[in-house]
């Protein structure tokens, strides 16, 4: 069994470490009550996985032992803002995340009003053990309340306790995201399963129909070396063969049509969902173009559900207007064509008929419409609905529908995972986007919003 993921340190190494640090904490001489403070927040620290639970010890254990108030801010990594995070006055519910006037970054600590502010580090490095350059990245602040009560020897203490902070915080971190980013991968093969390996199935069926044109050949083949037999050209059977061929010749025509299409959708799947920085990232990396949504998205996709529809009875109900008045927008086109893939495929699967107006009806019907200053920024918004008659959906059912695993009532004996919605959900989002579920007076539509740049001519 292999233990080692990393450069093999020798005994030597790892002695120097051992002894540099038998003289650092000789040097730093902290005091009992300091010794009791980081032995007790290392226990803790281990003993509670909850990242809200470690940022209250972070700040309740100093107040216990040295009676003083702390505060914990945080670096936002999405904007690089301080916010904060927990308090031991009013702990992990503050209602007010952005941090006082006089809490600011810095790589030094720095004593502002009645507080001593100190950074919280993590080092970066090649190995633990390595020689190579360390850099410093403050991960965020710490407070220290009042003042007036600490003494040099506590302050230097503080900037140690600080870095025990940033050590574990950047553990756990990692941890999270490493969690994360297997969840992700775990769902990847999920939408693998349904966008990749369930359609490699329909290259089987159209193969299969394909052999059967074949055999058709080798039958006219045959009547064909009968009639030069006996030279009667002007037999039944000569117009037989004639409209055989013509008959072959239109299905051979449909079958390249359809094989053409499904390699085309089968093609972009696989380049969406197989993209090498989806798996480094563990996250959906998106590639947005500009695109016309109906012509470069939804009607490959209409003509690769188009048989499958006409098999099961449903009506496609296409806009007038939408192509016509169409604009690009930017967009992932793989991922929002497996957007499509998975609302059409639930079309094909639940689309019940109703009577409407005395008339039976079994449809599906798409469009889209320009929400104006939907989002909150004032962007307007652009709402793509994807319609199916049938029963409609109770609150609690468009409520649940995106959530992942989630099967509705009426499923019956389609087959599926309930992961479909949740990859809707999941791509639209990283989108900027929003989605839902609205019933009709005849059936059901699932929708997504994506919000429209203000450049965008509409």
């Amino acid at each position: 069994m292999e233990f080692y993921d990393g450069p093999r340190p020798d005994l030597d190494q790892i002695r120097q470490r051992i002894l540099q640090k038998k003289v650092d904490y000789a040097r730093y001489n902290f005091a009992r009550v300091q010794n009791d403070l980081l032995r007790t927040f290392f226990d803790l620290a281990q003993e509670f996985d909850a990242l809200h639970d470690f940022f209250r010890i972070c700040v309740t254990v100093p107040l216990e032992f040295l009676d003083v108030e702390t505060n914990l801010y945080i670096v936002d990594e999405e904007n690089g803002t301080l916010e904060l995070i927990c308090s031991s006055l009013h702990g992990i519910d503050i209602g007010q995340p952005d941090p006082p006037a006089h809490i600011h970054l810095s790589d030094e600590p720095y004593e502002s009003k009645d507080s001593y502010v100190v950074p919280i580090k993590r080092k970066m490095v090649s190995s633990p053990l390595s020689n190579g350059p360390e850099q410093n990245v403050i991960m965020g602040m710490f407070e220290i309340q009042p003042v007036a009560r600490l003494s040099p020897e506590d302050r230097f203490f503080f900037t140690k306790y600080s870095n025990r902070i940033g050590y574990n915080l950047h553990n756990r971190m990692i941890g999270r995201q490493n969690v994360l980013h297997l969840k992700f991968i775990n769902n990847l093969v999920h939408d693998i399963e349904h966008n990749v390996l369930a359609p490699n199935i329909y290259f089987k069926h159209l193969f299969n129909r394909l052999k059967k044109k074949i055999a058709g050949l080798d039958r006219l083949e045959q009547s064909i070396n009968k009639v030069e037999k006996t030279g009667d050209t002007h037999c039944e059977d000569m117009e037989s063969m004639v409209s055989s061929v013509q008959e072959l010749h239109q299905d051979l025509f449909d079958i390249h049509h359809d094989l053409q299409s499904h390699h085309a959708n089968y093609s972009l799947s696989l380049e969406s969902l197989l993209r090498r920085d989806h798996f480094r990232m563990g996250h959906f990396v998106l590639r947005p173009t500009s695109c016309h949504i109906e012509k470069d998205i939804i009607v490959p996709q209409l003509e690769y559900y188009q048989s499958r529809f006409k098999s099961r009875g449903v009506t496609i109900d296409q806009p007038k207007d939408m192509q016509g008045e169409e604009f690009p927008i930017m967009v992932d086109v793989g991922l929002l064509s497996q957007v499509y893939d998975n609302l059409f495929s639930n079309a094909v699967k639940y689309a019940e008929e109703i009577t409407f107006h005395g008339n039976p009806k079994k449809t599906m019907a798409y469009g889209r419409e320009v929400l104006k200053g939907y989002f909150d920024t004032g962007k307007d918004g652009v709402k793509f609905n994807v319609f199916t008659t049938g029963p409609q959906l109770d609150e609690l059912e468009r409520k649940k529908i995106f959530s992942d695993g989630y099967r509705g009532v009426n499923v019956h004996l389609q087959p599926g995972t309930g992961h479909g919605l949740a990859f809707v959900k999941q791509v639209i989002e990283i989108h900027g986007g929003r989605v839902g579920c609205e019933v009709t007076d005849q059936g059901n539509n699932l929708y997504f919003i994506l919000p429209l740049p203000a450049t965008e001519d509409v």
